[in-house]
């Protein structure tokens, strides 16, 4: 009996990325060395008043990942199952820094499941470096005119800053 070829493994990484963080970033690269294919999917979320368009988001995201060959960037409108299984993904990537993260992640993960059982949630650590960091935080300092780097790429320190208008 012949074995059957292995169907590639396709990881959904959802957030809003604004902006992408160091934290993000980490969790891109130690999932692309897991799955076959990671699309990371921006969410256009209208509740959030982004400081970055989603097209400047896809731009950071896409230069920062541009040498991960099994990362594509993706915006998704919507309920999150409806867009993992449009790209026959069978696998969420979920970052936990803390207890208060785990608790809502447990209860998306939950629903997620409750909607498509046939998709299942990861959760992965971030660096011990990143653990504290979020978006928030990033975007709050920069407004404040204090230290980004080190939290986010490069590229997106200098977006951040000719955003806010701080040097």
């Amino acid at each position: 009996m012949t074995p059957q070829p292995r169907k590639p493994i396709i990881a959904v990484y959802p957030g809003s990325f604004d902006p992408v963080t160091n934290g993000h970033l980490d969790l891109i690269e130690r999932g692309a060395q897991i799955f076959d294919q990671l699309i990371v999917a921006i969410a256009r979320n209208l509740e959030k008043d982004p400081l970055f368009a989603v097209k400047e988001r896809v731009e950071m995201l896409e230069a920062v990942t541009f040498e991960l060959k099994n990362v594509e960037v993706a915006v998704f409108d919507g309920l999150l199952m409806n867009f993992a299984r449009e790209q026959d993904a069978c696998v969420i990537l979920r970052g936990i820094r803390a207890v208060s993260d785990y608790e809502y992640e447990l209860q998306m993960a939950m629903m997620n499941r409750k909607i498509e059982p046939q998709i299942e949630t990861v959760f992965m650590l971030p660096g011990e470096a990143y653990s504290y960091l979020s978006s928030r935080l990033v975007k709050e300092l920069a407004r404040l005119g204090g230290p980004v780097k080190g939290l986010v790429p490069p590229i997106v320190e200098e977006r951040l800053r000719a955003k806010v208008g701080v040097s």
